[in-house]
């Protein structure tokens, strides 16, 4: 609890001692969550290319969470590079186990696993990735509060792992840089895995996340999070002696967008991505295809 705090102080302390002009509040971003009956919410996007910060709700985004299934961001890099899977297109076949989403009952490879957000599939992979390996890379990428207690298959959905939107920022542009304890192969890999939506301007890769907290005094949280980043892409005609030779500049935008709920009526897996496409919209680091 102590290290928690230090952390989460920490984080507080990087955000109040950026001047004014590299952090803003954002207190507009609220209305696209509250238009959804969202009360607790926070958005974090860092804008790299003029090293700022942008934010909405500063305590929620210095706050650790379960990742959820975001995790498989992770869980995909160390099963590439301990070998556990040679490439995306690792197959694990399906257990014969019946469950709620009919696309994950069947034998699918890494890739589609990544898309459909399988579970099982990646329940599966941690437990041959192995306790070990598992842990040395969280510690040596120092991911969240690096816990993944007794259940090598359930510590990111138990609330044993957690980790801030902060932090998840952090992680973001790490691996867009190549910068996290991987090789650059592996990191390429799953930064392919992670693109959605494109358009000749603009890029848009993330992973979902929705975690249930059980609470028997306040009643179970639903945790959402969308994780990832944005490439605006500008054509150039950069000068002969520019290094750039594609005359295309790419500008990069990482964020995390993270809010609890406990109506789960709406159809909450395309709300988050509406939300994040008004955010970034608004910034003007994506513009949807029509």
């Amino acid at each position: 609890m102590y290290s928690r705090l230090v952390v989460a102080f920490l984080a507080v302390v990087a955000l109040s001692s950026c001047t004014q002009s590299r952090i803003k509040e954002h207190k507009e971003w609220a209305a696209y969550f509250e238009a959804q009956g969202i009360k607790n919410a926070c958005f974090m996007l860092r804008d790299n290319n003029h090293e700022t910060v942008h934010y909405l709700n500063k305590e929620r985004c210095t706050q650790r969470f379960m990742p959820a299934s975001t995790f498989k961001i992770f869980n995909s890099l160390v099963a590439l590079e301990t070998g556990i899977a040679p490439d995306d297109q690792y197959i694990i076949k399906w257990d014969s186990v019946v469950r709620w989403n009919p696309d994950w009952n069947k034998d699918m490879n890494m890739r589609e696993a990544f898309k459909l957000s399988n579970v099982a599939y990646y329940q599966e992979l941690a437990r041959r990735i192995g306790a070990a390996d598992m842990q040395h890379f969280i510690d040596t990428a120092r991911y969240g509060n690096m816990r993944i207690g007794s259940k090598i298959d359930e510590f990111w959905l138990n609330d044993t792992l957690q980790i801030s939107p902060d932090e998840q920022v952090g992680l973001m542009k790490k691996l867009y840089f190549d910068e996290l304890p991987f090789s650059q192969r592996s990191q390429r890999i799953v930064r392919s895995m992670m693109l959605h939506e494109q358009n000749p301007g603009f890029k848009l890769y993330y992973k979902t996340g929705w975690g249930k907290k059980e609470d028997k005094t306040n009643g179970d949280k639903r945790i959402l999070w969308v994780v990832g980043f944005a490439e605006r892409i500008v054509q150039v005609k950069e000068a002969k002696e520019s290094m750039n030779k594609s005359d295309q500049r790419v500008y990069p935008y990482f964020f995390a967008e993270n809010f609890e709920l406990t109506d789960t009526t709406k159809d909450w897996a395309n709300i988050r991505i509406d939300i994040l496409h008004h955010i970034l919209s608004d910034y003007g680091a994506f513009k949807a295809q029509n």
